[in-house]
């Protein structure tokens, strides 16, 4: 006999969103399950995301800024009932220490003394399950139907998506390790440029100095999410990091260059993107630098990059 559902139509649940971007991005399938059984959902989560969560739908949203404490923040939670938490943090230190009734989420080391009703997550030995799974199936135990297409559509906005617009993100947010040599990256910029693809270059270390080098593209600032910004590019290639997740969730096609990070775990959401890799020994690879000759970038050449950008 199924276990009966943890939420029911009419219930009113406070999510504490994932505190990273990607992981944000890989947790609105679950969100918008939730949401289209009938629950209401309020969304709590930094400031830097209270603009993505409006734009993707959740009109209820509570925001604390970067420094707040969990104590500063559970002031503002007292008369919360049920809440949703997806990890460890001051979100979740606060639903504590203001003594919401309900605490769900997954049976996980480090969160499950935070939570009033865990839920155990079981998951079968096999090929590697991509993120999105585990916020797919806790939303499956709460009582969500989690695999229909309108919880996975891409955000439309109202921004005219420029054609031969191509933005290039050479810089990752992941670290040093999960970017590409430089002068890759200008070999693929002079490349479009020549076939009269309009460039687009994301600031940053590397992305400033491949700005430089190529006059004829236009460099931006990415003020994060920057959600209209990708939108109206028709395609982003970038280096694996959050803002192919951003890109993919506003529906511009990506193409990502992976080094030490696994694609069958974290690639962006949608058949449509295009992953670029060249698989060594030593990857996938969570060491917080690399502990080697960096292979992974190294060995990955211009010319496979040039054959998956459409």
């Amino acid at each position: 006999m199924p276990d009966a559902p943890l939420l029911i139509p009419g219930d009113s649940l406070l999510v504490a969103a994932p505190v990273e971007w990607r992981e944000a991005c890989l947790s609105v399938p679950a969100l918008r399950a939730i949401q289209r059984m009938g629950v209401t959902v309020e969304v709590l989560c930094p400031e830097r995301q209270s603009g993505f969560w409006k734009a993707t739908g959740f009109e209820a949203v509570m925001s604390y800024g970067e420094r707040a404490s969990a104590r500063e923040l559970a002031s503002r939670l007292k008369d919360r009932k049920t809440v949703l938490l997806w990890e460890a943090g001051v979100a979740a230190d606060a639903c504590v220490k203001a003594g919401v009734a309900r605490r769900l989420g997954p049976q996980t080391k480090d969160l499950a003394k935070r939570l009033t009703e865990p839920v155990a997550l079981v998951e079968a030995p096999g090929p590697v399950r991509h993120r999105v799974r585990f916020y797919l199936d806790l939303a499956g135990k709460l009582g969500a139907e989690t695999m229909v297409a309108e919880n996975f559509t891409a955000l439309q906005l109202d921004v005219p998506r420029a054609v031969e617009r191509v933005l290039l993100v050479p810089d990752s947010d992941f670290g040093g390790h999960y970017e590409w040599p430089l002068d890759r990256w200008v070999a693929v910029a002079k490349d479009l440029v020549g076939k009269g693809r309009q460039l687009r270059i994301a600031s940053g270390a590397k992305g400033s100095a491949l700005a430089k080098a190529i006059p004829e593209a236009e460099a931006v600032t990415l003020a994060w999410p920057a959600l209209e910004e990708l939108a109206s590019c028709s395609l982003c290639v970038a280096a694996d990091g959050s803002v192919p997740h951003l890109a993919a969730h506003v529906g511009t096609t990506c193409v990502v260059l992976f080094g030490p990070g696994e694609p069958e775990w974290m690639r962006p959401l949608g058949k449509q993107h295009v992953i670029v890799r060249r698989k060594v020994e030593c990857s996938p690879c969570h060491a917080p630098k690399c502990r080697m000759d960096l292979r992974c970038q190294n060995d990955l050449e211009v010319e496979e990059v040039l054959r998956a950008i459409p």
